[in-house]
């Protein structure tokens, strides 16, 4: 342990000073109000870590974060895991808020009663409810709050174990998720830190709260500490963001000196078709990966219905051989550990040079608490299985196309690792189906993958985080950050409905940005192949958001 004042950022981050204030806070609770790219997710890993060095979370207690994104509960878990070290990590639980729920429901079910009683073996389904046997997600919360109300022996098990609570992109909180988090923990002794930023309240939808960051300061007696500087983006990205800020909320402009700067890219491309619009953004993207820019570094934004907007722009990619992946469809699914471990497993037999899959396949898979003859002997085993499943499709390269031949090694593989280790890599997957109806899922991604490009090398990455670019929706891409950003479509029929809205959403995908920033539109866009809803083909540029790109 290290006393508090001789703690330091780790990795020599640099963090204003707001931010170091928050991170070294001993007493009381805080809420940090902050714009995109001022480190809110950084913020809440170095104080993860001055809580673990410092002592003051001791051991056997925990550290709970909760976020609204399950790629944001992976980055910020991976994050500490960087900073403090495998030890601490492992006393670090970063979940979403349905699986906070989640875990509440299967740790204390018995305490749920008559027509909210459920079986052991429950299952979660996104739409329909059957008594005892099966909830909904929209179910989850509600049923977390009754235990936790009514039950005291789960409150107090509860707060026992977490002696500080993290909240991330707590402007999005909803009235439900709120009302958990004040059973859970309002006059506990838990010290509780949430971070949040009122220009990205985008989940209004969703019914999120308004004014959330000063009613929990409210609630919670917490000490309120905005900060400011966006250490993300280059000055010129900075300068469009600051033009925006000043027409949302004036007061929270910078000051121009501060702005200073050459670095940075900002261009707006306008097109007669959507075609044109999609052969540009697909040569320009292989301009970038050709340049050196990972892949993972790019990022193409659509505001809704990427599956239709995007769909002229997935062929121009599938043409030039450019992986890419839907996040609309693959988000959520590549970070859950069920499915990372069978993606990792095919690229490590589809191809050899695959170090960081690998070193990610053995980790996940090892026996860490056995004994050390048992460690290794299990080693050994695990690379003789990934060996004869290399050399079976060595020796008929035909069968990498074929699903059943991944679902036969896979099947061995998850045989060698044994069920109870693969149900303990994360809380929710001891109960119901739900790890098998992730694996089912991947395989089902994976398929879709095979169909765009059958040599399964190619094929996963367009499933990976590190080899495809990514195609997000807005709402998806919060908490996330990449070099060269392109928004698709800024056009008046995209960017419709309550304008304060429509600006703070495309405020926050302009955000994402650090180096570059490509704005397109088109004239015309086609409607996609078997949409009978509504589609407007004329298109208007949307001239109010793509002034703020002109460098003044």
């Amino acid at each position: 342990m290290i006393e508090p004042d001789d703690w330091t950022p780790v990795d020599g981050k640099q963090l204003e000073r707001n931010a170091l204030t928050a991170v070294k806070i001993e007493t009381g609770s805080v809420v940090v109000a902050a714009g995109p790219g001022a480190g809110k997710t950084e913020l809440l890993a170095q104080r993860a870590d001055f809580l673990f060095r410092t002592g003051a979370c001791p051991y056997p207690r925990r550290i709970l974060a909760v976020s609204f994104k399950v790629d944001a509960a992976r980055n910020l878990r991976d994050r500490v895991r960087l900073r403090s070290g495998a030890r601490y990590a492992a006393r670090f639980d970063s979940f979403t808020f349905h699986a906070f729920a989640k875990r509440i429901i299967d740790n204390y079910r018995p305490a749920l009663t008559g027509r909210d009683a459920l079986n052991p073996d429950y299952r979660v389904d996104p739409n329909m409810r059957i008594e005892r046997e099966q909830i909904t997600f929209a179910d989850m919360v509600s049923l977390a709050l009754d235990i936790v109300e009514k039950n005291p022996y789960a409150r107090g098990g509860i707060r026992q174990t977490y002696s500080h609570v993290f909240f991330d992109e707590f402007q999005d909180a909803t009235d439900a998720q709120y009302e958990l988090i004040k059973a859970t923990f309002g006059d506990s002794t838990a010290l509780l830190t949430a971070v949040g930023d009122v220009k990205q309240r985008i989940m209004a939808f969703a019914g999120a709260l308004d004014g959330i960051l000063q009613t929990f300061a409210d609630d919670f007696n917490a000490v309120s500490l905005p900060l400011y500087q966006n250490f993300r983006s280059a000055p010129r990205l900075r300068r469009m963001q600051n033009r925006m800020i000043a027409d949302m909320d004036p007061g929270a402009t910078s000051d121009l000196e501060s702005l200073a700067g050459g670095d940075g890219v900002v261009d707006t491309c306008g097109f007669q078709s959507d075609v044109e619009e999609a052969d540009f953004i697909a040569d320009l993207v292989q301009e970038r990966l050709d340049a050196g820019t990972p892949r993972s570094e790019v990022a193409i934004l659509i505001r809704q219905q990427p599956h239709l907007l995007g769909s002229t722009l997935f062929n121009a990619l599938t043409a030039r051989g450019i992986p890419f992946r839907n996040e609309q469809k693959e988000q959520d699914l590549a970070a859950e550990p069920a499915a990372a471990l069978l993606f990792n497993f095919i690229r490590v037999v589809a191809e050899d040079r695959q170090p960081a899959a690998y070193g990610e396949l053995m980790r996940v898979a090892s026996r860490s608490h056995a004994s050390e003859e048992e460690a290794l002997r299990f080693d050994r085993q695990l690379k003789r299985l990934l060996q004869d499943a290399r050399s079976a499709l060595q020796a008929a390269p035909e069968l990498g196309a074929d699903l059943d031949f991944w679902r036969e090694w896979t099947d061995k593989l998850m045989s060698q690792v044994t069920r109870p280790v693969l149900l303990a890599l994360s809380a929710g997957y001891s109960q119901g189906s739900r790890f098998d109806d992730l694996v089912a899922q991947a395989f089902d991604a994976f398929e879709a993958a095979l169909s765009l490009n059958p040599d399964p090398s190619q094929a996963i990455q367009h499933l990976s985080d590190v080899d495809a670019i990514r195609i997000l929706t807005i709402h998806k891409c919060k908490g996330l950050e990449f070099d060269h950003v392109i928004i698709l479509g800024v056009e008046n029929e995209t960017f419709w409905g309550e304008p304060d809205r429509a600006m703070a959403e495309f405020f926050v995908g302009v955000s994402r940005a650090k180096h570059r920033l490509t704005l397109t539109w088109a004239e015309h866009r086609d409607r996609p192949d078997g949409h009978s809803g509504r589609w407007n083909t004329a298109r208007t540029a949307q001239e109010t958001y793509l002034a703020y790109a002109l460098d003044e």
